[in-house]
């Protein structure tokens, strides 16, 4: 729903907001005053095209914004969501400003977008009926999506959509596993050969850094022996070792603490150093017995490294990246084994959702056919009503390809006069017709579309040129009868329909500054009765057109 509406240094208009409200809202004015251009600024906010034409003389930019109170739905939030946008406390900001050199930018909630992205955004916040460039009508979706509003067919159109959608997945699933097959073929030689030569080796993590450390001690077995050697006999062996130095150095001392106590801590001391050396010139000892060479043994560490760095040049830096090849393999060996058992299993599937689609789809089409005849008719009559008695209306159902929607093509056709075959709605001439052929639809299928979450603004634009009397209180009537589901803004000259306003706005021009200068009004009390009456008696307002305006506005209220 429109909250609120602002225009700056557009056409005639300076700068203007205006709020809108719940029910219906109607903009009334003189021949000239610029009540269209309201709704034609409404129209940018929806994708409209941007021309610098419409910024006011002596402007650099014409800037257009709206806040739009929202529900969101599944479909709204996964749009907003890919486009980064944020609704804040419910609402959607939508600003377009257009430069006198020609260039546009649009942003919503403060966030840049483009233009199409508003007309992606626009079914979810409103519809613009009488210009041709915003009619969300002509879609043979949305005449879809209102056919089988008017025949109740929500429960039998999301079974439709749902069974489509499982088969569409599983038709999507084959193609890839058929295109894929002889890829998969050549693959699968591949990686049994990776498989073999990786597990023929069977790599342990860290056994490269073990073997290598290995190579370097046979590798260098006697000059280990003779260091290790000359080491344990400075440390314990030799006549003056290193043990034997300090078990001398204590025996001294001990002889000579007996005259000086003092040291004892020297003593003390030397303890420790002592039982370390002997310590190490056992380790050494120990060491020594074990190393031996092993040519051998060295033969098979270059071998077993010789066989890893091979795998490493092919499959990975490290073992690590080599075992993790290897689980991407099997995984690959995996699916190509069971890639066969998937395909027959998909094509059972796939057989099933077609039995069920073909099924759910023919008890829609069937719904819809049916509901397409009593809708042509109910269409007319509203028609007929809205001074469009001679009007034909056919609402087509033909066979279609398979898509989410069932498998129909479906188009509202219309002969506006006697002698004309039945068109698109596209084709419709006339502004005027094509606003009464929408309020007729919107009508007779309750206004706003299924799984719509809020109420749409339904704005009507040229919806009475061409009608007056009782075409013109009927026309107000259906109006206010759509008000009661959807937020209505709709531009008109009759009194008539003034008459039906729940919120009544006036559209006027005066002079500033040498300057035009359009300003909108909310009418209340005895200033929406001076507009009614001036819209039935022209510039001089008399009494009794002011108590016909009252009784317009009382039978309007019945």
């Amino acid at each position: 729903m429109l909250v609120e509406l602002s225009v700056e240094n557009y056409a005639v208009i300076e700068r203007v907001r205006v709020r809108f409200h719940p029910g219906l809202n109607l903009l009334t004015g003189e021949t000239g005053s610029g009540k269209s251009i309201v709704v034609d600024a409404l129209g940018l906010l929806f994708g409209g095209r941007a021309s610098a034409e419409i910024v006011r003389a002596g402007s650099e930019r014409a800037r257009v914004s709206g806040i739009f109170e929202i529900r969101s739905t599944p479909a709204l939030a996964r749009l907003l969501e890919d486009a980064g946008i944020e609704p804040e406390d419910g609402e959607l900001i939508v600003e377009r400003e257009i430069s006198s050199g020609g260039k546009s930018r649009a942003l919503v909630s403060n966030r840049p977008v483009t233009a199409a992205l508003l007309k992606e955004l626009a079914p979810f916040l409103g519809d613009i009926h009488g210009q041709h460039d915003q009619q969300q009508l002509f879609s043979p979706a949305v005449q879809c999506e209102m056919l089988d509003a008017f025949a109740a067919n929500e429960e039998l159109a999301n079974t439709v959509r749902t069974v489509y959608e499982k088969w569409r997945a599983a038709a999507a699933e084959l193609e890839k596993i058929d295109r894929v097959a002889q890829e998969q073929l050549r693959m699968t030689d591949l990686w049994s050969f990776q498989q073999r030569e990786i597990s023929s080796v069977a790599p342990k993590p860290g056994e490269d850094a073990e073997l290598e450390a290995e190579r370097r001690v046979l590798r260098n077995v006697v000059k280990l022996q003779e260091s290790a050697g000359a080491a344990y006999a400075a440390l314990y062996e030799d006549t003056h070792s290193a043990l034997a130095q300090l078990r001398t150095a204590t025996k001294r001392l001990e002889e000579i603490a007996k005259i000086d106590d003092k040291l004892a801590q020297v003593i003390a001391a030397l303890q420790p150093a002592s039982i370390a050396a002997e310590e190490a010139a056992h380790s050494l000892r120990h060491y020594l017995g074990a190393l031996e060479a092993d040519p051998g043994r060295l033969d098979e560490v270059e071998t077993r490294l010789a066989a890893i760095e091979k795998l490493k040049r092919k499959y990975g830096a490290t073992i690590d990246e080599i075992l993790a090849f290897l689980d991407q393999v099997n995984a690959g060996l995996a699916a190509a084994e069971s890639s066969g058992e998937r395909k027959a299993a998909l094509e059972k599937d796939l057989a099933r959702l077609a039995t069920q689609y073909e099924s759910a789809a023919e008890k829609l089409s069937a719904s819809r056919r049916e509901a397409a005849k009593r809708l042509s008719q109910k269409v007319a009559r509203e028609l007929a009503a809205l001074a469009m008695e001679k009007a034909r209306v056919e609402i087509g159902v033909e066979p279609a390809a398979w898509s989410e929607r069932g498998a129909d093509a479906v188009r509202f056709l219309i002969s506006p006069n006697p002698g004309e075959d039945p068109k698109p709605l596209e084709k419709i001439a006339s502004g005027g017709e094509l606003s009464r052929v929408a309020l007729a639809l919107k009508s007779c299928t309750g206004g706003a579309r299924p799984n719509q979450a809020a109420p749409l603004t339904l704005v009507f634009d040229e919806v009475d040129a061409g009608v007056g009397g009782s075409a013109a209180e009927a026309v107000g009537r259906r109006l206010k009868g759509l008000s009661r589901g959807a937020q209505v803004i709709c531009v008109t000259h009759l009194p008539q329909i003034a008459g039906f306003a729940d919120h009544h706005y006036s559209v006027g021009k005066h002079t500033l500054k040498g300057r035009t200068v359009a300003a909108v009004e909310e009418l209340t009390g005895d200033a929406r009765t001076r507009e009614i009456g001036r819209m039935l008696s022209g510039e001089r307002v008399t009494a009794e057109a002011l108590r016909h305006a009252e009784q317009l506005m009382k039978l309007a209220a019945e």
